[in-house]
């Protein structure tokens, strides 16, 4: 590697936390895990075919595209001679063809997946300390217990699951027993109140075992590993799709290679709504996950590079690290009228990120302290301040607006870009998001299609097993029928939905067997309380446009009263104006590329 280019002293770094952001401050609930939004979600990372997707609280299935986030609630879906792969920090989940799947629950702790129909392979690359990973099916929950490959099929009607551990270890739960799977083992589950396990011969691996096996590769001798955690979804991309410098200011800086000469951060894509975040950026570049999400942008000498943020266990995901500038009557004189303006600039090396979605201050704390280096918990101050007097780097340089009809129905961004004079951006004031509400197309990731070819779940008997012994040390290697002999009583919870009714039947189904709901799926964990409909939150909007509901209003619309009123307080105004963030990036020289 050659020698690295000074570029200066190294920025100090200033970062301060508002007290008033995060609802108040009050220590009782400062650290309730459920106020928080989740810090780990899914990328989809690949696509092949015809994929569909559902979004949580949605009744419309859209086209499926590449780098859009996935989280708890929503729905994936496989046509015929297609595949689909979702990163999810220390896991990969991968799609064969015809295959239905539900995100039942997903965050820092526990991933748990419905597969009602096809064929699924996971693969858990490493099992952090207090991680749950639950794959269920109609006929058995199964939790996988530490790193390994593992594959699941279920037949379309819904009446037998294969399970199949290359290696690892998994437990299969149901009937009111529980029986461990070791690795080089397989099973054949049927049945569903009473459910019984065949031993059978490990298949042979197919054509998508071994695509399986291709990608693992590829994410395990990611170069790109040494300087991004392991656990930030699309790292390994960056490999293909740049490449890394030393830089004496910043450290590991990666830069993309094949953009333009004018390419901006965050403005070759489309916003899109999703839930808890609210408003998020969708990179149309096939590595635009990782960088857009994690650490932060720098502008050196003529180009951009990411600075990753220091590697840690669970890197806390951000909808977009920008800030956004608007404030009342923000527009420009279009042809024959004012165009009203949303706009944007990407967040440099030490500036704050400020959510726009209803958290807690240790939250702030954790998602600027994960995604920039050098900055720990300890160097973070909580004060008041006025948002508009921090000297962002890039608010004059590298700003995007687009009319507020661009944004606020999820069009491409770079082929609509308005251009602001500089007296324009400095009249701009920096506010919490746009005051724009998201349309329908905004909350879908592509283009509206049909409901795929699936049948529809019965509703009513999502069942939980809890689990009162454990098979005897030694007997785990052996897969013996389960609920067949000396079964342990099982426990059902209350009947739960796991998935929205608004999927039926198509004509066209191709599936075999007779047209009939199939049994629901067996799970372990309690799945989370239904996700309240896009189109019922919207309603309740109309207070703080462009803001998600807070979870006292989710909550409230789940039982069938009114939102009510929002109690976070947001930015601006402030009372006492702070220093300068951090210095301007050195200018510079060119910096050279690599060959």
């Amino acid at each position: 590697m050659k020698k690295p280019r000074t570029l200066g002293a190294r920025p100090q770094i200033f970062v301060f936390l508002l007290l008033s952001l995060a609802g108040g401050g009050s220590s009782a609930q400062e650290n309730a895990p459920a106020d928080n939004p989740p810090a780990r979600v899914a990328r989809i990372s690949y696509l092949k075919g015809t994929v569909s997707f559902e979004p949580a609280g949605q009744n419309q299935w859209s086209e499926a595209t590449l780098n859009f986030t996935v989280t708890t609630g929503d729905h994936i879906y496989t046509d015929k001679g297609s595949r689909a792969e979702l990163q999810v920090g220390p896991y990969s989940v991968r799609l064969s063809d015809s295959t239905y799947l539900t995100i039942t629950n997903l965050n820092e702790q526990v991933m748990q997946l419905g597969l009602e129909q096809g064929t699924l392979r996971v693969t858990v690359y490493q099992m952090p300390s207090g991680n749950t990973v639950e794959v269920d099916t109609p006929n058995g929950a199964l939790t996988l217990l530490g790193p390994g490959a593992y594959r699941v099929d279920v037949n379309p009607s819904g009446d037998a699951t294969l399970v199949n551990v290359y290696s690892g270890t998994l437990e299969i739960t149901g009937g009111g027993v529980s029986q461990t799977l070791p690795a080089g083992q397989a099973v054949k589950l049927t049945g569903h109140d009473s459910i019984q396990a065949l031993s059978v011969p490990l298949p042979r691996l197919d054509s998508f075992d071994e695509w399986s096996e291709e990608r693992d590769q590829r994410v395990s001798s990611s170069a790109s590993a040494r300087y991004v955690s392991r656990n930030t979804p699309g790292y390994d991309d960056l490999d293909d799709y740049g490449h890394w410098e030393e830089v004496t200011d910043y450290g590991p800086v990666w830069y993309p290679t094949g953009v333009a000469l004018e390419w901006v951060p965050y403005r070759y894509g489309h916003w899109a709504w999703i839930g808890p975040w609210g408003w998020t950026w969708v990179e149309e570049e096939p590595w635009g996950f990782c960088p857009f999400h994690y650490g932060r942008w720098v502008h050196i000498g003529l180009a951009w590079g990411w600075l990753p943020g220091p590697i840690v266990v669970t890197p806390v995901y951000a909808p977009a690290l920008v800030a956004f500038v608007g404030g009342p009557h923000f527009s420009v004189s279009i042809g024959v009228g004012n165009v009203e303006l949303a706009a944007w600039f990407p967040l440099g090396p030490g500036e704050l990120y400020f959510p726009w979605y209803h958290c807690r201050t240790d939250y702030i704390r954790e998602v600027n302290v994960t995604n920039i280096r050098n900055v720990t918990s300890s160097n973070i101050v909580i004060n008041s301040t006025d948002i508009n007097n921090i000297h962002y780097a890039y608010r004059s340089v590298a700003t995007t607006a687009v009319p507020v009809h661009v944004f606020n129905t999820g069009q491409a961004v770079a082929r609509q870009v308005v251009r602001l004079t500089p007296q324009q951006l400095a009249r701009a004031q920096v506010i919490p998001h746009p005051s724009v509400n998201p349309t329908v197309r905004a909350a879908l990731p592509g283009k509206p299609v049909s409901a795929p070819p699936v049948r529809a779940q019965n509703l009513t008997a999502a069942r939980r097993v809890l689990v009162e012994t454990r098979p005897a040390r030694g007997q785990e290697s052996r897969p013996a029928p389960l609920g067949t002999k000396n079964p342990v009583p099982a426990q059902h919870s209350a009947r739960t939905p796991l998935r929205n009714a608004g999927t039926q039947p198509q004509s066209g189904n191709t599936l075999n067997g007779p047209l009939r709901a199939p049994p629901s799926l067996i799970t372990r964990s309690t799945p989370p309380p239904p996700v309240v409909p896009f189109a019922e939150q919207r309603r309740f909007m109309s207070e703080h446009p462009g803001r998600p509901l807070e979870p006292q209003q989710i909550e409230n619309l789940r039982t069938g009263r009114a939102s009510g009123a929002m109690q976070d307080r947001e930015f601006p105004p402030h009372v006492a104006p702070i220093p300068r963030v951090r210095p301007e990036p050195p200018p510079g020289p060119s910096r050279q590329r690599k060959p």
